[in-house]
This record gives C-alpha cells, sequence and structure tokens, in this order.
C-alpha cells in the first residue's frame, strides 16, 4: 500500500447547526490528522448552506498552519468564478510565507452554494462575468509573477510573492478541466465522491496525464466502522437529496429542507425531490483500505483524499485514528 492518504473537511454542523462546533472540530481533525501522519487535509467552500460551516477556506487554512506542524493543509477549493484572480493569489501568497512548503492551492469551478449565496458573491460581478478559463489562466501568471508583456494588466504583481509556490490542483470530473490542468502544468483532484464511474475516472486521468499534467489525486466517501454492519448504519448518515429544476440543472443536497430552499431560491415550484444514498467506501479499517488499495493497482491512484460524510464528530475522529492504525500495523 503505497498510495497516500489526505482529508477533504466541509466543516459540518449537525443537526443542532452549531457553527462554532462545527469550526472547533475542524480545528480538532486537522491537528488529529497531522499527529497521525496524513498527507494532507483540505477545507470546501460553501455559501449559504446551513449544514456547512466551512465558507471561507482561506481563514481556515491560515489557522491550521498555525496550530500544526507537518501536515499540508489547502482549499478543496476556492471557488473562482466569485473572485479576483490577483485577490486570490495575493491571499495564497501570504499563507505561503506563513508555512511555505505547506500549502495547497485547489481551484474549483462550480459555484458551490444556494442560488440567494452565489448572486450575492456575484452582485459586483454581475456586470464583467468572464470564462472560468480566462481567470484560471490569470491566476496562473499572478501566482507564478508570469504576466506576459502587453497583458492588460501588465505590471500588476500579486506581492507577497510565495517563498515556496503553493501545490496548485484544480478539481473537477470532466476531461475538459482535465486537459486544461494539464495545459497550465497543474495538479488535478478528482472528484470522485460526485462521480464515482470508472470509465469516467480513466479518461480524465488519461487525458490530464497526455496533456502534460502532473499528480492526480482521487476525492473518495468513506464509512469506517468496527464492524460491516455498523459501517452500513452510519452510511444511512451520509443520505442527499437531489433537486431537479425543470431546465433539467440538478443539485445535491444534504438536506431535504435545504434542496426544497434551493428550488426557493431559484424561483422554482415545478421541481422534483429524490433522495439518494452518494456512492461510498463503507466497511472496517481492513476493508476499505482493501478497496483502496484495489484501486491504486488496477487505476494507478496515488493519493486518496477522504471525504467523512458522517457528521457527528466522534465518528469522523474514530474513523481516521483506527484507519491509521490499522494501515501502521499492516505495514509494519
Amino acid at each position: 500500500m503505497t498510495f497516500r492518504l489526505s482529508i477533504l473537511d466541509k466543516s459540518p454542523t449537525g443537526e443542532d447547526g452549531n457553527a462554532t462546533r462545527a469550526l472547533q472540530t475542524s480545528l480538532a481533525l486537522a491537528r488529529l490528522a497531522d499527529q497521525l501522519g496524513y498527507h494532507r487535509i483540505w477545507f470546501a467552500e460553501h455559501h449559504g448552506v446551513p449544514a456547512l460551516a466551512g465558507s471561507a477556506p482561506e481563514v481556515l487554512i491560515a489557522h491550521v498552519l498555525a496550530i500544526t506542524s507537518r501536515i499540508r493543509v489547502g482549499s478543496g477549493g476556492v471557488l473562482l468564478q466569485h473572485y479576483s484572480p490577483y485577490k486570490v493569489a495575493e491571499t495564497f501568497g501570504v499563507l505561503a510565507n506563513l508555512a511555505p512548503g505547506r500549502v495547497d492551492l485547489g481551484i474549483g469551478r462550480a459555484p458551490g452554494g444556494m442560488p440567494a449565496g452565489r448572486r450575492a458573491l456575484q452582485w459586483e460581478l454581475a456586470a464583467e462575468k468572464r470564462p472560468f478559463e480566462q481567470k484560471l489562466r490569470e491566476l496562473d501568471h499572478f501566482i507564478r509573477g508570469t504576466l506576459p508583456l502587453g497583458h492588460p494588466l501588465e505590471g500588476a504583481q500579486a506581492l507577497p510573492a510565495a517563498a515556496a509556490l503553493p501545490q496548485l490542483f484544480l478539481l473537477g470530473a470532466s476531461a475538459e478541466s482535465a486537459r486544461l490542468a494539464g495545459k497550465l502544468g497543474w495538479n488535478y483532484g478528482y472528484s470522485g465522491h460526485h462521480n464515482g464511474d470508472a470509465s469516467l475516472l480513466n479518461e480524465v486521468k488519461s487525458t490530464h496525464a497526455r496533456a502534460g499534467g502532473r499528480a492526480f489525486s482521487v476525492a473518495v466517501s468513506v464509512v469506517i466502522a468496527g464492524s460491516a454492519s455498523e459501517a452500513a448504519r452510519l452510511s444511512q448518515e451520509a443520505r442527499v437529496f437531489k433537486v431537479t429544476l425543470p431546465d433539467g440543472h440538478s443539485v445535491n443536497l444534504p438536506s431535504e429542507d435545504a434542496a426544497r430552499e434551493y428550488a426557493r431560491q431559484s424561483g422554482e415550484d415545478n421541481y422534483t425531490l429524490q433522495p439518494l444514498t452518494p456512492q461510498l467506501i463503507a466497511g472496517t479499517p481492513a476493508q476499505v483500505l482493501d478497496r483502496l488499495d484495489e484501486l491504486h493497482r488496477t487505476q494507478g491512484i496515488d493519493e486518496f483524499v477522504l471525504d467523512l460524510p458522517t457528521t457527528g464528530a466522534r465518528a469522523r475522529f474514530e474513523a481516521l485514528e483506527a484507519l491509521a492504525t490499522h494501515r501502521h500495523l499492516t505495514a509494519a
């Protein structure tokens, strides 16, 4: 088992919606992951979703860098369509100088949240909305300090320059985004927790490699327990609700209330709602590691980013501890 294990954290608020507790749990989870030897931890970005407190990954990154000593820390990911590439480059330049060699910048192209929250983020930008690829290329220039002569923003420098360039990841699940990442020399984070189609994974991975891409990681949802039956029970907590609007647009949300609110904020009364159990790897630590090892051997995946969909803090802590302990004992 030569693959790496990393973590994606969304700061779930649980049934009581307590954001303070959710964020404190994220900090504790990061400290534990640092102690247990996990390779990196990423913080997601969602807007206007009461079940998820992680709306500002750059703030969590700064705090976690200060309370850990080894683990890489980053965004999974910053939703670039809402922001100035220049400002994102500046922010991660500061982070990279606070902890040289430990910062990751993951970029996502999804809107990431409820319609009203997206409108609020875009309120000042609506008149000048630009293609995602243009903004990503601009971010790449700013963070590397390679803005070409003749560019409309020639002379602008994103300072401070990174003491050690953050590891750069484009997050997605399409050949198109994988090709773009490869052309820019970016790593790619495949959203396997959203799309577990093996043929699509192969297509995206090979496209990224042919385009000159570097590292390729896969996010997977895992539920770990002392027995297969307990893991199956915990998996029921991971149920999501798919809301489909009349134009065919659909999105998965963590609760039925959130799904109905999404439709309301979209101005739609005629929608469908479907409860789903997301694609999971569930079982004992040995069973989960065996499945990851199979994917490593058959698909050539060298790093898995673990999404822990159960909302209880204790279950998430115990899952990380059990997986790390079993892997250490197996390797000994």
